[in-house]
């Protein structure tokens, strides 16, 4: 059987729970809430439906999922829904990625106050492009640009970044007020210089972060006997801005963001094995490793592992904020006046309307993704399940017959027979 989140919850969780309960440091409501989503998904404790084939007589039990946003086996089909809607926002034109990282010196505020230091990383980021977008040196408009926040390491280390997904120009406004699609002015695929965006994202990250101090809105805050080396420390390095390539096409540029957007800190794919002790999983080998291979050469991947315990409370320490959220969009396709200047930008650059984005059901999704129609039988592959009964969630642990019956993909009985 392949290795799970809810294995490795399973097996070093109880420990995990102990030790923060000796430490006084109990799970915050969302690590709660993710930690119960994560073991429940796909299996009784959520409810589901009994099926059967009249062709073959075959039976089985479809488990509801969780839909928990740091669940790995709930976010294809979020992606997929995310990436249809966001079809209709592309606009025709070259875009650039970049990454903005916090120093580590910032970690541990952020472990006590991550609600904080997300939401300033965003507002500093965003107040960042959209400076830089109306310079008249650069753009001189309203850019278009999407905000993706990741918080860990291929390790699941603490690593804070966000991901910015900029068209390569704005829409500007000429001296009689006359609208206008500006390109950039050095050329088509370079927006801004990064060490100009680095130098500034520090200032306005460095006055939040100085204007929330000076006001006791840090009071959690561990290092506070500690803040004027932490500010120290964080005026004498730098902070990096990475630009990557810019991307050309508005299907490229969707299969790329696609990645980055509902992505969790592990996914099943990267597990190896949850062991007695450990938990195995796959790791990209990094940069400057990589930089020694031969050029061209495939990505490196190398086994990782990590004692339970460790790899659970490196896992809880992603889980965002109730509530937060982690993917924003800014200029032009802010919320409030999206419709309106996105129809603007779309005229200019001679594009045609914008169809609306379809809904699709989870039958259709299958279909297309994975050539699955979930609807036949995969047994005589000609019956077309029948739904015999429809089971409501369940107590947490209160059948661990049902719990068996979830792990296996085919039964022939009614639901109180041990399935084979």
């Amino acid at each position: 059987m392949a290795a799970t989140l809810a294995e490795a919850l399973r097996r070093f969780g109880p420990e995990v729970l102990a030790r923060r309960h000796a430490r006084g440091q109990p799970l915050t409501s969302a690590q709660a809430k993710a930690w119960r989503a994560i073991l429940a998904c796909r299996t009784p404790a959520l409810g589901g439906e009994h099926l059967c084939c009249p062709a073959c007589g075959a039976e089985q039990w479809r488990w509801h999922s969780c839909r928990n946003r740091h669940c790995p086996r709930c976010q294809s089909r979020q992606r997929e829904a995310w990436r249809r809607a966001r079809g209709t926002e592309l606009l025709d034109v070259p875009y650039c990625h970049l990454v903005f990282t916090l120093p580590h010196e910032l970690n541990a505020l952020a472990a006590a106050q991550p609600r904080w230091v997300y939401g300033a990383l965003f507002d500093a980021v965003a107040a960042t492009l959209t400076q830089f977008a109306a310079d008249p040196r650069w753009l001189g408009g309203i850019g278009a640009f999407t905000l993706v926040l990741h918080t860990w390491t291929q390790d699941l280390r603490r690593h804070l970044h966000l991901h910015a997904l900029m068209a390569c120009g704005a829409l500007a406004r000429d001296a009689d007020g006359r609208p206008h699609w500006q390109p950039p002015r050095r050329s088509a695929t370079f927006l801004f210089p990064v060490h100009a965006l680095s130098a500034v994202f520090k200032g306005k990250f460095l006055a939040a972060l100085h204007e929330a101090e000076s006001s006791a809105r840090l009071r959690a805050d561990p290092q506070a006997h500690e803040r004027a080396q932490r500010t120290q420390a964080l005026q004498a390095k730098p902070w990096v801005v990475y630009a990557k390539t810019a991307l050309a096409g508005p299907a490229a540029v969707l299969d790329y963001l696609s990645r980055y957007t509902q992505r969790t800190a592990i996914g099943h794919e990267r597990l190896r094995a949850v062991t007695a002790h450990a938990v195995r999983f796959v790791t990209r080998v990094n940069r400057t490793q990589r930089s020694r291979a031969e050029p061209g050469a495939a990505p490196q991947r190398r086994l990782t592992s990590l004692p339970g315990e460790e790899f659970v409370e490196r896992l809880l320490q992603h889980v965002l904020p109730s509530g937060f959220k982690r993917i924003r969009h800014y200029g032009l396709l802010a919320p409030a006046a999206k419709a309106q200047r996105l129809a603007c930008a779309r005229a200019l650059l001679a594009m045609p309307v914008a169809q609306p984005a379809t809904q699709e059901d989870v039958a259709e999704f299958m279909r297309r993704v994975a050539g699955i129609d979930i609807a036949t039988c995969p047994h005589c592959h000609g019956g077309r399940w029948v739904v015999l009964e429809q089971r409501g969630p369940q107590p947490c642990g209160a059948d661990r017959r049902a719990t068996d019956e979830s792990r296996s993909r085919a039964c022939r009985g009614p639901p109180a027979r041990t399935p084979r």
